[in-house]
């Protein structure tokens, strides 16, 4: 009894939080601390960037870049998780980035960061059901049953991510239970095939050879199959091959996006958020370790460009029953990793909708009373993670746009916060950084500097032009439409109280249409 009575006592005072910021229990309060972790936990997934990205460090400066890279890549995102988890705490909601950087720097600021994680989110989607498809094909349909699929292109490719997107979205829209327990047990599923990936890798290795997790080569241009254009700088090389950290080691604010579905949110989302970074970084780094040392030739790894990991696993001298469990382990981790990127999207989407700040804001606001889940969020973050698959011309592209447009929209609220912390910021959650807050957030907003730079280097300077499109499209609406009709969250104490009597309805209709 008094278990039930602590639980009952925590969801009203997260409800009475989200009454204070101006926004209704529409919906379902079920996820505990486990599976708020999860859900960035899966997003992040090692087995999908950390094995999809891993030719673009390595086909760049050798198995050095990896190492280290992986090390330094995966610090600042604890830095950045830190900032963002002591943000979350003070803020707990679905918008997460967008109505914090509302708070902290204003409506407009607010506005486009919502613009830079949606289309994030969208390529993060995109990008794993990509890869998601090439595992599928490379693993089980070419490794288990040695079907070639060497002429399969584009409508194949397409037709593959549309079964994926749509099956996830049926998913999710079928409510958080099942999601969650997805998503609980994908957390799970990660740390299984990682270990056992780890154990067959290392068993395999002829002679290990550490000294090479120190050693930079010059991969870039033929030596690395054309994967990274070349060049003569290691540094530069090294900084190219920083995608592999920082495109798998993102998405972390799902654990934030799912905040109005976790029980004590203020204290559970900040942990879930840096526990999914430092464990994605810890078991990323011995998994990333052991795929080097058991390269039995590197030059000619190298020379493989995409097929570095692929190759190496299908040779690798263990029972064929293990292969089978790795090859749909890993496919089966890299489904739920763009699922769980999903259900962030479409709580993005309608949290953004929900303070009109998208065309057909109420159809994309509304929530299944049967379900209790955002299905005009779900339907399009799924359409338009599908249509970026047929415009994007590689799967690096959508990576490196994935890694550039997600740590921006990271960067705003927490460099708002930097400038608001003390002056209009004074009101904070559990988790609080003290005398690292300032500090720490100077250093997301520098290491986002050197991550756009990185983000449009050649191969993927297509980004570029997504980019000034991208601009031009946020100016077009935001002087032409959003400025004057996008009133953006409630933030004054008028208008949120101003809101009550409909949020007492919201609550309402909801709870009567799950007892319907």
């Amino acid at each position: 009894m008094s278990a039930l009575s602590d639980e009952a006592r925590i969801l009203a005072e997260d409800t009475e939080t989200l009454h204070k910021m101006g926004y209704a229990q529409e919906l379902s309060r079920r996820m505990h601390g486990f599976s708020n972790f999860a859900v960035s936990f899966s997003i992040i997934c090692v087995l999908a960037g950390g094995l999809t990205a891993l030719q673009s460090a390595y086909c760049a400066s050798g198995p050095g870049g990896v190492f280290i890279g992986w090390i330094v890549g995966s610090i600042f995102a604890l830095i950045v998780s830190l900032s963002m988890g002591q943000i979350a705490s003070a803020y707990p909601t679905a918008g997460a980035l967008y109505h914090w950087a509302s708070i902290l720097g204003g409506r407009w600021l607010g506005w486009t960061t919502a613009f830079f994680n949606l289309l994030g989110l969208i390529f993060e989607v995109a990008s794993v059901n990509v890869g998601c498809y090439l595992l599928f094909i490379n693993l089980v349909l070419g490794g288990m049953f040695h079907i070639d699929t060497s002429a399969w292109g584009f409508w194949q490719q397409t037709f593959a991510v549309v079964l994926i997107t749509v099956s996830q979205g049926l998913f999710i829209h079928m409510g958080i239970r099942t999601t969650t327990a997805l998503i609980s047990f994908s957390g799970y599923l990660i740390f299984f095939i990682t270990i056992v990936l780890t154990i067959a890798l290392l068993a395999g290795t002829q002679h290990f050879d550490v000294s090479r997790l120190v050693t930079f080569t010059n991969y870039s241009g033929a030596p690395g199959g054309g994967v990274v254009p070349h060049s003569n700088s290691l540094f530069y090389l090294f900084l190219i091959g920083l995608l592999l950290p920082l495109y798998t080691i993102t998405g972390f604010d799902g654990s934030a996006h799912t905040s109005e579905e976790t029980v004590d949110a203020r204290r559970s989302v900040p942990r879930g958020i840096i526990n999914a970074v430092f464990w994605s970084f810890a078991i990323g780094l011995v998994m990333e370790v052991a795929i080097l040392v058991a390269i039995p030739d590197q030059a000619k790894a190298a020379a493989q460009g995409g097929n570095v990991f692929l190759n190496l696993l299908t040779s690798l001298p263990v029972p064929v029953a293990v292969k089978w469990l790795l090859y749909v382990g890993i496919v089966v981790s890299n489904y739920l990793c763009a699922m769980a990127a999903l259900v962030a999207t479409s709580r993005m989407i309608f949290a953004f909708a929900r303070d009109g700040g998208l065309p057909g804001h109420k159809v994309l606001r509304h929530v299944s009373k049967a379900h209790r889940t955002p299905v005009g969020g779900i339907w399009l973050g799924a359409i338009l993670s599908i249509a970026a698959t047929l415009y994007s011309p590689a799967f690096a592209a959508l990576a490196a746009g994935c890694a550039m447009f997600i740590y921006i929209s990271y960067a705003l609220p927490i460099g708002a916060g930097l400038l608001a912390e003390g002056k209009s910021w004074t009101e904070y959650g559990p988790f609080k950084l003290g005398i690292f807050s300032k500090p720490l957030a100077a250093a997301t907003v520098m290491g986002v500097i050197v991550l756009i730079y990185i983000g449009i280097q050649p191969p993927n300077n297509i980004l570029i032009s997504y980019g000034i499109g991208l601009i031009a499209l946020m100016a077009v609406l935001w002087f032409g439409i959003a400025r004057k009709r996008f009133p953006g969250p409630p933030l004054t104490r008028e208008a949120i109280n101003a809101r009550a009597a409909e949020i007492a309805a919201e609550e309402m209709a909801v709870l009567q249409g799950a007892a319907d």
